[in-house]
């Protein structure tokens, strides 16, 4: 099992994504609509208890990776990591829009041993391996769970008039397919878009989008959504300001040696005033 098991797994899938599962992680930029080219954007980058509020420990954003107007890449810079949020600048130096991303994917496994006591691997905040995993791995292993998983943290900023060749998809794990713009977002209107699922729909994902400041409420006012049989959703915005979405996705369409098929997605909006 162990052989069979090692011998399929991708090293691509191996790479961990840091876990926060008891906190929100978040990239919210300075602006996210500009009038012209050549503008620059700062974004901060952090995982809190309280949405866009730095109060827990800071998020690097050396990974973060950007695609633009014209298709390609582009470079964020003047990286700086404290104590409680990363940031880094973007030159928008074309005129459309921009997308700023990460995108990991992992397998994570869970099982009971033979004395009856649970285990996972990686541990959390560890990076997996394969030699990791084969030495973590009992050989008699009961009620083996493996999880394919995929996590997508990003937002968007757009320079002058709005482009959509940075909002192709990319096939891989959960992401967000916009049939509105997401920089084209007004309070009172419906914006509709569609979650994918390694290209395809994602057919009950639950989605769950707060507005910033909740410190300032007694309410965080959660808005809940579920897609529909084509992943679609809509959402008419309650009022202007800083949005955090976040979507999760489970199946059993993993690919083998996975069981199951595990997404997360998260994103941050600028809704304007109408």
């Amino acid at each position: 099992m162990k052989k069979l098991l090692l011998a399929a797994l991708p090293l691509a899938l191996l790479a961990t994504i840091p876990s926060a599962e008891a906190h929100r992680a978040w990239l919210v930029p300075s602006s996210t609509v500009l009038a012209t080219e050549d503008s620059w954007v700062t974004f901060d980058a952090a995982v809190s208890n309280e949405i866009f509020h730095f109060d827990y420990r800071p998020m690097s954003i050396e990974n973060f990776q950007v695609i633009g107007p014209t298709g390609s890449n582009y470079t964020l810079v003047n990286h700086a990591l404290g104590e409680l949020r990363g940031q880094a600048d973007l030159q928008l130096s074309d005129a459309g829009t921009y997308r700023i991303y990460t995108a990991s994917h992992a397998l994570t496994a869970r099982w009971v041993d033979a004395d009856g006591q649970r285990g996972m691997y990686p541990p959390r905040g560890q990076q997996a391996t394969v030699a990791g995993l084969q030495a973590a791995l009992p050989a008699n292993a009961q009620e083996l769970t493996i999880s394919e998983s995929s996590r997508r943290i990003e937002t968007f900023v757009t320079a002058g008039a709005p482009s959509l060749q940075a909002l192709t998809p990319s096939g891989v794990g959960l992401e967000l397919h916009p049939i509105t713009h997401p920089n084209d977002l007004f309070a009172g209107e419906m914006a509709e878009f569609q979650l994918l699922i390694d290209g395809e729909p994602a057919v009950g994902a639950e989605i769950v989008i707060i507005r910033a400041h909740t410190r300032f409420r007694d309410n965080q006012e959660e808005i809940e959504l579920a897609t529909d049989d084509q992943g679609h959703f809509t959402i008419t915005w309650p009022q202007a300001g800083l949005y955090w979405l976040n979507a999760s996705y489970r199946d059993d369409r993993a690919k083998a040696p996975a069981t199951q098929r595990v997404g997360s997605y998260t994103a941050t909006f600028e809704v304007l005033p109408f």
